[in-house]
């Protein structure tokens, strides 16, 4: 008879380390649109919870990282085609017991889903979205946004979470995409501007 494998949950506590941080850091943010604060405010009421927030088995919602990779010219913007969302958006997801910051798992995220080795970002977000997903039967996702930038000649690699990835210029964005993306551009460019040698890997 073969063996079963049953799945545990995560324990909540095993992401203690990235609750404070992520608690930290969004207190400390100054959003960069009215939006954003309204999020950041919905953001920190759900990590009053504690630790569970950041796990994917808290049904209410639960906080995830995403980022925005720009070339290293600032020119254009990496985008994945999602597989099961059949749309075009920014690199990220869930949050692991692994990650310590929520700046780390951001970069984890980037880097495999995009398959380039040496990414850099911004430690400080560019936005935060709260929206509906369809995981765990249905919940919402407290989106942490950042900008990262790629280094030269940067070659990216499809993973299985995308159906394909592109590079496009920031007005020139493919549909369909999804809610939410177009909005990082701006933040993103101004990150760029204002401290290009702080983004650190």
């Amino acid at each position: 008879m073969p063996d079963t494998v049953t799945t545990r949950p995560t324990d909540p506590e095993a992401y203690a380390a990235l609750h404070a941080d992520a608690t930290a850091l969004l207190e400390g943010w100054q959003p960069t649109s009215p939006n954003a604060a309204s999020a950041r405010e919905k953001a920190l009421a759900l990590l009053a919870v504690g630790p569970v927030a950041m796990t994917r088995e808290h049904v209410p919602g639960h906080v995830t990282a995403s980022a925005l990779v720009l070339d290293a010219t600032g020119s254009r913007v990496l985008l994945c085609l999602h597989g099961k969302f059949g749309c075009w958006v920014q690199l990220g997801g869930h949050c692991e017991p692994v990650d310590q910051t929520l700046v780390g798992a951001a970069l984890r995220e980037a880097t495999e889903e995009s398959g380039i080795a040496g990414l850099r970002i911004d430690p400080v977000p560019i936005d935060i979205d709260v929206h509906e997903v369809l995981c765990q039967g249905g919940s919402r996702h407290y989106d942490v946004r950042f900008a990262v930038l790629a280094p030269p000649a940067a070659v990216e690699q499809v993973s299985d979470e995308s159906e394909e990835l592109g590079w496009f210029p920031p007005d020139q964005l493919p549909e369909p995409l999804a809610g939410g993306t177009a909005q990082l551009v701006a933040p993103a460019l101004a990150a760029l501007r204002r401290s290009p040698l702080r983004l650190a890997p």
